[in-house]
């Protein structure tokens, strides 16, 4: 079964009328997910999606606004910014690139990746915060003039180096995943305590359309050399557009990794952004992020330094080759608040099975609702929302109903098992936590 976005009680915020047409456009993009790979039902259903988007849009976003209002609520300004930004620049861009393409595989792939991500983050994030239930991501964002500048120093550039005509689909670009990427995080520092995180996002074929093409790479692919390049052009690119962010001149590149994609979710969504663009190339998406210094925490990634670069970078690229060969393996999502525990059951199972990660229940969810796994290993004493609260909104919902779950816990005591022994899990796992 392929990827899927289905409505579940959890998304709810508790008013009602928004949560109705919460459900109304989560229907629209399922049936886009469930019709893509049939291509006039494909060309049929984004037509459909987009029309929808257009015509409740307004009313939608004006609705909510206007409750926003009646409450007083303290972040309507930016949530009403995150609305124009979607509403005026991301999907006007999608559907010209629908348009212009014909609804290509990609342009399609674009269209529900950037929609289903945007629509997640959004509900469970900052349409929860109206009532009460999370705080807003992006309460800390730089003021208007300096998005500005920094949008326009971007484009610029990329004019500049490579004569692509780019357009911001997004100026509040939320870790949305978009065909296949190259995750490129830079670590900037003074020698003190404070920095800053830069996140360059790539989808593969803008590198090879680009720099790829500039130093004659006929292979088709990315490999060491090109994203050797890639690497440092990156450098000369952000040491252009950090003078317009970093008020001291003695910055200088502390670290630097190559990332997958659940490495970087898993640092994007601890920090809060500062400015998160995302730029459609014509020859490919690119994101550029920046994360405030106060919020830096270590990725536990290898750094990449002069002298393992090479190595690093063929990892990089071997990993990305088999996780792109090994898609038909069967699908185990691993959920665990312990950052131990998780590698500790990566490093078991990845080879026989295609693994992915989650460390709260909101990424359980939003994982589930993306790509359906065949396996869940949930812990049960997650934080916020446990794995008793996740197995029951698994269990509540026809389409995810049927997910074979077992519990990693280190409980064993009655009551325990009397209160999930009713969802029906598929069994238990001691764990011993602290030892391999």
């Amino acid at each position: 079964m392929g990827s899927q976005l289905v409505w579940q009680e959890r998304f709810n915020i508790g008013v009602d009328f928004i949560d109705e047409e919460h459900k109304k456009l989560f229907g629209i993009l399922d049936r886009m997910f469930m019709y893509r790979d049939q291509k006039v039902k494909s060309q049929w259903a984004c037509k459909e999606g987009i029309k929808y988007f257009k015509d409740h849009a307004m009313k939608h976003f004006t609705e909510e606004e206007m409750y926003m209002a009646s409450i007083g609520y303290s972040g309507f300004e930016t949530h009403r910014h995150l609305h124009d930004s979607f509403r005026k620049k991301t999907l006007p861009a999608l559907e010209n690139e629908l348009d212009q393409t014909k609804y290509s595989m990609d342009a399609v792939n674009h269209f529900l990746g950037v929609c289903a991500g945007w629509l997640i983050g959004h509900t469970l994030i900052e349409d929860h915060a109206i009532t009460g239930k999370s705080v807003s991501k992006w309460g800390k964002l730089l003021p208007e003039e300096e998005q500005v500048v920094m949008k326009n120093t971007i484009i610029q550039l990329l004019f500049d180096m490579f004569q692509l005509d780019a357009k911001v689909i997004s100026d509040c670009y939320g870790g949305e995943k978009f065909g296949k990427g190259i995750y490129y995080h830079m670590v900037y520092g003074t020698g003190g305590e404070e920095k800053w995180e830069i996140f360059l996002v790539f989808e593969e074929k803008l590198i090879m359309n680009t720099i790829g093409s500039l130093i004659g790479n006929e292979s088709g692919e990315v490999n060491v050399m090109l994203l050797n390049a890639a690497r440092y052009v990156s450098h000369q690119f952000v040491n252009r557009v950090s003078g317009y962010f970093m008020s001291s001149s003695e910055y200088g590149l502390q670290e630097e990794n190559l990332l997958d994609y659940e490495q970087f979710t898993r640092i994007f969504n601890r920090h809060t952004p500062q400015s998160s663009l995302l730029m459609d190339t014509g020859k490919g998406y690119f994101a550029y992020c920046v994360m405030a210094p106060h919020l830096l925490q270590k990725t536990g990634e290898v750094a990449i330094k002069t002298e393992n670069a090479v190595n690093e970078v063929q990892k990089y690229i071997d990993k990305n080759k088999e996780n792109n060969t090994l898609d038909n393996r069967h699908k185990i999502l691993i959920a665990d608040d312990s950052s131990f525990m998780l590698e500790a059951m990566k490093s078991l199972l990845e080879k026989d099975y295609n693994i992915t990660l989650a460390d709260s229940g909101l990424s359980v969810i939003r994982s589930i609702t993306l790509d359906r796994p065949d396996l869940v290993l949930l812990d049960y004493d997650m934080p916020v929302c446990n794995g008793k609260q996740v197995l029951e909104m698994i269990r509540s919902e026809k389409d995810f109903s049927d997910i074979p779950v077992i519990f990693l816990t280190g409980r064993a005591d009655r009551e325990t098992v009397e209160k999930i022994m009713p969802l029906k899990p598929e069994g238990s796992v001691k764990e011993s936590r602290g030892k391999p």
